[in-house]
């Protein structure tokens, strides 16, 4: 391979990582849950950093579960408060993760990795978010998840 080619080549790679990249992640962190089970009243809590760059976010919710898992969904509760100006919200958000089949929706073979969108929100600059997650299931202990985690991307 001549120089020329190898410039064009290492050219057209950086063109397109650069288009591929239009949303920028700025928080992504997994709690690990007990091996025994998710208790219903285990809050996994989450603290991001403040913010560089006001603006609109996406946020998502990362799952990690095994075949252990008994149900076909999770219904959860997310509870997050805006610092430091203490604005709060609370919302529901039911994920479906196994089909009418009993297979999983999400990547992976016994292992299996989701990320649900939540919402978008407005965040200015210098401004954190905590952010609490419970499960609302009727079994008081869930086995099979492994991880849950929050994903915050720049729109």
């Amino acid at each position: 391979m001549n120089r020329h080619t190898l410039l064009y080549y290492i050219g057209l790679v950086i063109l397109l990582a650069c288009v591929a990249c239009d949303h920028q992640t700025v928080y992504s962190h997994y709690e690990p849950v007990a091996i025994s089970g998710w208790e219903k009243n285990d809050t996994l809590g989450f603290f991001t950093p403040p913010i560089h760059q006001a603006g609109i976010y996406q946020e998502k919710v990362g799952l990690r579960i095994s075949g252990l898992y008994p149900f076909m969904g999770l219904t959860l509760i997310i509870d997050q408060t805006k610092l430091p100006s203490m604005e709060t919200e609370s919302d529901t958000l039911n994920c479906s993760l196994i089909d009418d089949k009993g297979n999983a929706k999400g990547p992976g073979i016994s292992h299996y990795q989701y990320e649900i969108p939540l919402k978008t929100i407005s965040v200015k600059e210098g401004e954190s978010l905590h952010i609490d997650i419970r499960h609302d299931m009727k079994r008081e202990i869930l086995p099979g998840i492994s991880d849950v985690g929050i994903i915050l991307t720049k729109q």
